[in-house]
């Protein structure tokens, strides 16, 4: 039989204090693990490396993030390029196969044409003082995105892993995609 009553306490029992920061700890680590539960996702997937292809994951990606998202975007063969810190600085826009292009497909089809488009997306890109592909990638990276290198288009494309922006994911695989594009609530691909 006891001989503790409500007004002797045991002498290993915690004090008010005690259990009252214990309770205020446990109300923390609760708060966080639901916050965590409502984090919007999203997973895109880029596939092309034109100049005019490499925008729009990467504007998806550093929006979605200033909107508090988690962002992974997964980049599998000449998207590899929007990731190589060279390449990406030289990307090129294609004058056919594009009917916004003001050119139609036979004139844009002669030699030079596809450096001339370019180099006027350039000019309208530094006349409206857009971001650039290295700038929109800094970004991004800075603000959380993952992105991610298809380590087996790394391997196809004998891609070295050395010349991708510092902060890429590398050695991806296919699974690890469709994984998290199971997770996210949005899944894109561009």
């Amino acid at each position: 039989m006891s001989t503790d009553t409500p007004e002797t306490p045991r002498e290993d029992a915690p004090s008010r204090a005690e259990l009252a920061a214990r309770v205020e700890e446990l109300e923390a680590s609760l708060a966080e693990a639901t916050t965590d539960d409502d984090a919007k996702k999203m997973s895109i997937i880029a596939t092309k490396g034109t100049l005019d292809m490499a925008y729009p994951p990467l504007i998806l990606a550093s929006t979605a993030a200033a909107f508090d998202y988690e962002v992974t975007v997964f980049h599998t063969f000449w998207g590899l390029d929007i990731l190589h810190e060279e390449r990406s600085k030289d990307l090129k826009l294609s004058s056919v196969g594009n009917p916004n292009m003001p050119v139609p497909n036979v004139v844009g089809a002669l030699p030079g044409m596809d450096r001339m488009t370019t180099k006027m997306m350039e000019r309208r890109i530094e006349n409206n003082d857009t971001a650039t592909i290295e700038e929109l990638v800094e970004t991004s990276l800075d603000m959380g995105v993952e992105f991610q290198a298809c380590q087996m288009t790394i391997d196809l494309m004998d891609y070295d892993e050395d010349d991708f922006y510092d902060g890429v994911t590398t050695g991806v695989g296919a699974a690890t995609a469709l994984q998290d594009m199971a997770e996210a609530d949005i899944q894109l691909l561009v």
